[in-house]
């Protein structure tokens, strides 16, 4: 027999929480279902844990103003009952980037750590499964008929009222295949490109005042995901529709303070609209990706500044000794030279961004800080609407930042809100 549930999620990160708990506040004897085709909760609050709440940090400007983010913000902010961080000195970096015209975010941030982020996960889950929400992990989506309101999973076929697809950036792909299945129109012409950078936390001295600094260089390039103190560079692991792996790499830290490297690393990116002609950013990305993979030997690439300034590739040995004082953080990289592999109109722009951050905060291009490419972040799905709450067909909605509602934990928890309220036509004043 099948199931009938008043509301089913699909994914159990920021979108997916914010949904269930709002759905739960305003209907209590709701039958509410959240998959997770992971054994984990994953989602942004697993990686890091950095939030952010203040606009127009995480927000799109299709879907959101000041107003309505806001609105949306000080509920999120209620539930999650957030300690800001403390800030200092930010006057000084904010002149220094202004004289250049560079613009430096001033942002209430809160930071948790992986470490803290799977505890919080935990807690919430806890919470939601007592409240009476269904939470199935290893459970994936595998089809919908929305006609008759179905899902079918790898494990049983159930029904809905409200099916909310919120599968977070990993499920960029899936998302695509579900889209094209119901005929909903979209594009997914933006990508994100870049390095992340990795120094001595001495050279990037800004992060003793400001956790995650958002600095917003012209041709739209901006620093993103600053780590300190317990921090350190991962791979993730993404594959073509052909079945070829290619790797972006990340970064991470702990709150755990007996952890600390010493070390801080950010993203720099550049953001790509491709437009005339329109073209996928997925597929633009992929190719990037496996072409870094061909020239890295099946591993992402790392160049000391040092050796860039003097157009040289970096070889093992650049890693140890003389100036080159700390060992990368991320394990089987390879040592090269990312001007091969990195466009060269996006390398421009991010390298005249670094010498401008260099200015604003000496010592971050010192000879040893490292690049490593690729870093790259999808948040190109963008879905035709039917309304302001992200309903893609009678019944189904989509948001997050995998269908390009949100570029953050705050902004996803604040999207799964927002399409509760167009499933119970709550409308806040």
């Amino acid at each position: 027999m099948k199931k009938t549930y008043d509301l089913v999620i699909v994914g159990s990160g920021p979108t997916g929480l914010g949904a269930a708990f709002h759905f739960m506040a305003n209907r209590p004897k709701g039958r509410v279902l959240m998959l997770d085709r992971n054994k984990f909760s994953s989602g942004g609050l697993r990686n890091d844990c950095k939030m952010n709440f203040t606009y127009p940090v995480g927000f799109t400007s299709e879907y959101w103003t000041r107003e309505v983010a806001e609105y949306y913000l000080n509920l999120v902010m209620l539930k999650l009952q957030p300690d800001i961080m403390q800030k200092m000195n930010v006057s000084v970096y904010t002149q220094r980037a202004a004289r250049l015209g560079v613009e430096l975010l001033d942002i209430r941030q809160t930071h948790l750590g992986t470490d803290g982020g799977v505890r919080l996960i935990k807690t919430l889950l806890a919470e939601l499964e007592r409240l009476g929400v269904e939470v199935s992990l290893d459970e994936a989506m595998v089809s919908l008929d929305a006609d008759s309101r179905t899902v079918q999973t790898d494990k049983r076929t159930l029904t809905y009222e409200h099916l909310l697809v919120a599968p977070g950036r990993s499920g960029f792909r899936f998302l695509q295949e579900l889209m094209r299945a119901m005929n909903v129109h979209f594009i997914d012409n933006m990508v994100d490109i870049g390095v992340r950078v990795e120094a001595r936390r001495d050279h990037y001295p800004i992060v003793r005042d400001y956790y995650d600094p958002k600095f917003h260089f012209p041709a739209k390039v901006r620093t993103f995901c600053t780590n300190s103190g317990s921090a350190h560079v991962v791979k993730e692991k993404y594959e073509s529709p052909q079945g070829r792996p290619f790797f972006s790499v990340n970064g991470h830290s702990y709150s755990d303070t007996t952890r600390h490297s010493g070390l801080v690393n950010f993203a720099m990116l550049k953001t790509v609209k491709l437009t005339e002609p329109l073209a996928s950013g997925q597929e633009f990305a992929e190719m990037l990706g496996m072409q870094a993979m061909l020239l890295g030997g099946g591993q992402p690439i790392m160049q000391r500044v040092g050796d860039f300034r003097l157009a040289k590739r970096s070889k093992e040995k650049t890693f140890t000794g003389d100036l080159y004082d700390f060992e990368p953080s991320l394990k089987g990289c390879t040592a090269g030279d990312i001007s091969l592999a990195m466009p060269s109109k996006i390398l421009r722009a991010i390298w005249k961004a670094l010498k401008q951050l260099d200015t604003i905060v000496p010592g971050i291009l010192h000879p040893s800080t490292i690049l490593y490419y690729p870093e790259i972040k999808l948040y190109a799905n963008k879905p035709t609407f039917k309304d302001r709450h992200f309903q893609v067909r009678d019944g189904v909605y989509m948001a997050g930042d995998g269908a390009g509602t949100s570029r953050g934990i705050t902004a996803a928890w604040a999207s799964g809100i927002r399409a509760v309220d167009g499933m119970l036509a709550i409308h806040p004043t």
